[in-house]
């Protein structure tokens, strides 16, 4: 008798191993974010370049394409939350360079998981290889007018984000 459950239970674990397909189970939670960009058509002017990586942050930003985000910044980009609050600088919380930034986007953006992050109704102004532009915000439940403003400077011919002050609009 113990023979027999023997064989038998080789039988079933030969049974088991030649129905496997081979593949690793698939990941908890669901499948992985497909990282798929919205393609861009190329800029006709400047202006419409830092609208252009404007809406492309805020595509990374919900894709948490890191590497993405990565290539959008100045090294010495700043970001700072002022903590609607704009005239009291005292209380902003600041990440100078791209290290610090990059752990803003991974260890406090991303876990928020946002759907989309838009910038509607942004105004640009360009003085030779720098430029400001002052955006509209909705990401999440925010949808604030005139809360984010955005640096930038142009370094080997393209657009980089210098720096991004949000939460300017007061509750």
């Amino acid at each position: 008798m113990r023979k027999f459950v023997f064989i038998a239970a080789i039988a079933l674990v030969i049974a088991a191993v030649g129905c496997s397909t081979g593949a690793p189970p698939p990941p908890p939670g669901g499948p992985p974010r497909v990282r798929e960009r919205t393609p861009t058509a190329v800029p006709a002017n400047d202006e419409e370049a830092i609208k252009q990586l404007i809406n492309a942050e805020g595509e990374a930003v919900v894709q948490q394409d890191i590497d993405r985000l990565q290539s959008m910044w100045a090294n010495d980009g700043v970001v700072t939350d002022a903590n609607r609050t704009a005239s009291n600088t005292s209380d902003d919380k600041t990440w100078k360079n791209w290290a610090a930034i990059r752990d803003r986007y991974v260890n406090i953006v991303f876990p928020s998981n946002p759907a989309f992050a838009e910038h509607p109704n942004i105004r640009v102004t360009i003085t030779g290889e720098t430029a400001n532009a002052v955006a509209d915000t909705k990401i999440g439940v925010t949808n604030v007018k005139d809360n984010d403003k955005w640096t930038f400077r142009k370094i080997d011919g393209q657009w980089r984000v210098t720096s991004l002050t949000f939460s300017l609009a007061a509750q």
